[in-house]
């Protein structure tokens, strides 16, 4: 436990260095795949996104990759919703367990717009073409129990981000751990950093032109090939800690709570809250709050629910969960999650 401690704050040395913002700047808008950010699943997010203390659910896979060393069997989920401004989200994730090795996840996430005419300031109807944007990231993540009290988790990734003929592309890594401590009824401590990597910049033909280097001299080269060089942005470095616990536990009834403190490179620090009644494991009631503290938020207050059903003469258990999600001027977001354990 001591070694996984120390290399939890090797890598939280450099990422602090990084997320550091204690100036008056809130760095908004200074990184890119901001995509990364979105919640993947219904469940976490009609919690507010609250979700680090968590454990044995296929979305710790986005919030805390430690809680999927709690996952006994197999998962898998499938989430389609639309996101702002008309833009389709879809998210798809496996979960299998390997025995003493651990667990061991997949996940592919990606948020698209539809296609729009390509506009310029000669041709304002349009030239005839068409363009889109789309981003993606692929997740490999491992998790594992080294106590019953705790768990360490980890994932590689790798992001794009394409607009028209320009893409850009990275490498990041998250890392996290989850210990259950004696106190208060079990209470559940996690801590996270997320994506963890290089940085963006555009590439792409549109970059590409040719220039006349001396446009008032005859003789000389009349065309060079040149490019258009873009600036690199970091990735959205986040690192969050977080609680989370029972206020009541029984065979029928469980009340759940959870508080996530977050501190990101690129805006200002924030509290997410959220709690979950679940009745005989079966049916499900959420709430929370997204962002508090967290200056000029759209977001605020999520609610939710969800129906876990086993189905008849099998181990299958289905999942379905809801999340609404107001977002203030961007008015609001809806989430369908449909999982399997078996």
């Amino acid at each position: 436990m001591k070694r996984i401690f120390a290399l939890i704050f090797v890598f939280a040395v450099p990422a602090f260095a990084q997320i550091d913002n204690t100036q008056t700047l809130t760095k908004t808008g200074t990184a890119a795949a901001q995509f990364l950010k979105i919640g993947v699943d219904a469940r976490a997010t009609a919690m507010g996104g609250a979700y680090a203390g968590m454990m044995g659910d296929l979305s710790s896979i986005h919030w805390n990759p430690s809680g999927l060393g709690y996952i006994t069997g197999r998962d898998v989920e499938f989430v389609h919703n639309e996101w702002l401004a008309g833009m389709n989200f879809n998210h798809i994730a496996f979960a299998t367990e390997l025995g003493n090795i651990g667990i061991l996840a997949a996940s592919i996430t990606s948020l698209t717009t539809p296609e729009d005419l390509v506009r310029t300031v000669d041709q304002p109807e349009g030239t005839g073409e068409f363009w889109d944007a789309s981003d993606l990231a692929v997740h490999l993540s491992y998790a594992r129990r080294l106590t019953d009290k705790f768990s360490f988790g980890a994932s590689l990734k790798y992001i794009q981000q394409r607009i028209w003929h320009e893409s850009a592309s990275s490498v990041a890594g998250d890392i996290g751990a989850l210990f259950v401590t004696p106190f208060f009824n079990g209470m559940r401590l996690g801590a996270t950093i997320s994506n963890f990597g290089g940085e963006l910049r555009m590439e792409g033909r549109d970059l590409r032109f040719s220039k006349d280097p001396d446009e008032f001299n005859q003789g000389n080269v009349q065309f060079v090939n040149a490019l258009y060089e873009t600036d690199p942005f970091p990735l959205p470095l986040l690192f969050r800690v977080g609680v989370a616990g029972e206020i009541i536990e029984n065979n029928s009834l469980r009340w759940s709570y959870a508080i996530d403190a977050l501190h990101p490179n690129d805006n200002t620090e924030s509290l997410n809250l959220g709690t979950e009644v679940a009745l005989n494991e079966t049916f499900y009631v959420r709430a929370g709050y997204a962002q508090l503290f967290r200056e000029e938020s759209e977001e605020g207050l999520t609610v939710g629910g969800g129906i876990h059903y086993r189905i008849y003469g099998s181990s299958m258990l289905l999942k379905l969960d809801y999340a609404y999600a107001e977002f203030g001027l961007l008015d609001y977001v809806q989430r369908f999650s449909v999982g399997l354990t078996f």
